[in-house]
C-alpha cells in the first residue's frame, strides 16, 4: 500500500444532509421539523423533565427524608483480605492503600469479620465489629482504634 492509494473505508464517512434545498431532496420547505410548535421554531427546544406546562413528574412526587451532612462513610475490609500479608505485620490504613486494597479511605477503615484469620496482626484501623475485633485477639493479634 502507498500513501497514494490511501482511501476511507467503504461507509465510513456519510455526507452530512443540507436541509431546506427543495423538495426533491426529501427535506425542503419545512426542513424534517413539521408545521408550526416550538420545535419548529429557531432555538426551540424543551429542557429535561419539561412536560408542555403540566406539572411535571419530579414536582408532582413527595419529598422523603433528608441527607445528614455530618455521615461517615468508612472504607471496608473484611479479615480473609488481610491473609495476603505476611505473620506479624503492622496493617495500617496507608499500607492498605498503598497495596490497592481500599481505593479510598473515606473517613476511616472499618473491619468487618468476613472469613477467617491464618496469622496474626497488628490491625490500626478506625473502627472494628465486635466479632471482627475477637476474631484478630483470637489469632493471636491486635486490634487497634486509631
Amino acid at each position: 500500500m502507498k500513501l497514494h492509494e490511501l482511501q476511507p473505508e467503504e461507509g465510513s464517512r456519510k455526507k452530512r444532509n443540507r436541509v431546506g434545498r427543495g423538495m426533491a431532496s426529501g427535506n425542503g420547505k419545512t426542513s424534517g421539523k413539521g408545521h408550526k410548535g416550538q420545535k419548529a421554531r429557531a432555538g426551540g427546544k424543551v429542557r429535561p423533565g419539561f412536560e408542555g406546562g403540566q406539572t411535571p413528574l419530579f414536582q408532582r412526587l413527595p419529598k422523603r427524608g433528608f441527607t445528614n451532612i455530618n455521615r461517615k462513610e468508612y472504607a471496608v475490609i473484611n479479615l480473609d483480605t488481610l491473609n495476603r500479608f505476611e505473620d506479624g505485620t503492622t496493617i495500617t490504613p496507608e499500607l492498605l492503600l498503598q497495596e490497592g486494597i481500599v481505593k479510598d479511605l473515606k473517613s476511616g477503615i472499618k473491619v468487618l469479620a468476613n472469613g477467617t484469620l491464618d496469622k496474626k496482626y497488628t490491625v490500626k484501623a478506625h473502627k472494628f465489629s465486635a466479632s471482627a475485633k475477637e476474631a484478630i485477639e483470637t489469632a493471636g493479634g491486635k486490634a487497634e482504634v486509631i
